[in-house]
């Protein structure tokens, strides 16, 4: 099996796109990925509205026995979040003719894991996020108010917070499908992704290495809370608290500082194009990227504790929003799961349910959960 090593490429990079484009028109992405060595995971984001492909690698810090190499899958989420958030509210800004001098989001994300993995009843979940924008701008405070309002409308990321989706999955054991139990079904299974992986080399000869950098490695502690192989247990009771700092830079792309507080992780700097998404990625595909880690991390480490063997596996999963009358509406995820391995198909179907029942992202689409949303203002320039 490939690991981040043997595939020597940067953390993230626009991949030469296939021929053919199998996306709806609209904001549509399909995420597709593959375990590599480890808990190591690399993803093919397709974003339909500028037909490019983004290629992504993931990673776990010692919390999961993993190599820390690159950002664990909810440092993307969060920057996902983060970034279309700010987006959002750039865009109202310059609608409405407003002029922002300095903007700083800090966003914090909170989940929870309780239960056991052997009896079935451990379950992921999400509290809201706090938010808390610092601006200076040319406007007023109401005015701000209202942009900050809309834009927690207008943003697509929000709407996996605050509506309740029904996602829908399908399943393939070691080649044949399987109808589905414990979960939503879907309408139709999925064309397996292994052969795209080895076709999506770099766009551009030199790509570029500062998209995604690690600004900061977590220490390695035993014995503690957060600390190395705290996740495997297979009693769980925790929260999680994640953080991303977003900014403008002055070329125009967004940054965003992520770090992993509970457990004990690393911190990561992404970069965001949220103008034209060609010099690096958009919010969504950060964000449909988060969603797929962190489901495919849920497999892995289910079938760890549970002693699994899994040969392979790897998902192809599609997001889609739609834009109606400045309200972002989310789409339930669609995700179809590629299973090899020596188990029963009872064992497959295990595997899928619990996967759903512990992922964090799916946890927070399955219920409601808006953000607390702050604003501070600093004096006008």
């Amino acid at each position: 099996m490939p690991s981040i090593e043997s595939l020597n490429y940067p953390i993230v990079y626009k991949a030469v796109r296939d021929a053919d484009w199998l996306l709806a028109d609209g904001l549509t992405l399909r995420t597709e990925v593959r375990a590599l060595e480890g808990m190591q995971k690399e993803a093919l984001v397709s974003y339909r509205p500028t037909k490019t492909v983004w290629r992504m690698v993931s990673d776990e810090g010692p919390y999961l026995n993993g190599t820390d190499l690159a950002p664990f899958p909810l440092a993307f989420y969060t920057a996902g979040m983060a970034f279309s958030f700010v987006e959002e509210i750039l865009k109202l800004a310059k609608a409405s003719n407003i002029q922002v001098n300095q903007l700083e989001l800090v966003q914090d994300n909170f989940y929870t894991m309780n239960g056991s993995a052997l009896r079935g009843d451990m379950i992921g979940g999400a509290l809201p996020a706090e938010l808390v924008l610092t601006i200076q701008s040319t406007a007023d405070d109401a005015e701000i108010q209202k942009l900050l309002d809309k834009a927690s409308m207008s943003s697509p990321a929000q709407a996996y917070n605050t509506k309740v989706l029904n996602n829908v999955f399908s399943l393939t054991l070691n080649g044949e499908p399987l109808d589905v139990t414990g979960v939503n079904s879907a309408q139709e299974h999925k064309t397996d992704p292994t052969e795209r992986f080895a076709d999506a080399i770099p766009q551009d000869d030199n790509p570029r290495d500062d998209i995604i950098t690690k600004l900061k490695s977590a220490e390695t502690l035993f014995e503690v809370e957060g600390g190395a192989g705290s996740s495997l247990k297979s009693e769980q009771k925790r929260t999680l608290h994640v953080r991303g700092i977003v900014t403008v830079r002055d070329d125009g792309l967004l940054q965003c500082d992520v770090q992993l507080f509970k457990p004990i992780g690393s911190t990561f700097r992404f970069l965001c194009d949220y103008q034209n998404g060609e010099i690096a990625p958009p919010s969504l595909a950060y964000l449909s990227a988060g969603v797929g880690f962190c489901f495919m991390t849920q497999v892995g480490r289910y079938a760890t504790i549970t002693k699994q063997k899994l040969n392979a596996y790897r998902i192809v999963q599609d997001n889609a929003f739609t834009i109606e009358n400045d309200d972002a509406i989310a789409h339930p995820v669609d995700t179809h799961l590629f299973v090899e391995m020596d188990e029963p198909a009872g064992e497959a179907q295990t595997l899928l349910s619990m996967s759903e029942q512990t992922c964090f992202l799916h946890a927070a689409m399955r219920n409601e959960v808006p953000g607390i949303i702050q604003l501070q203002t600093e004096a006008k320039a």
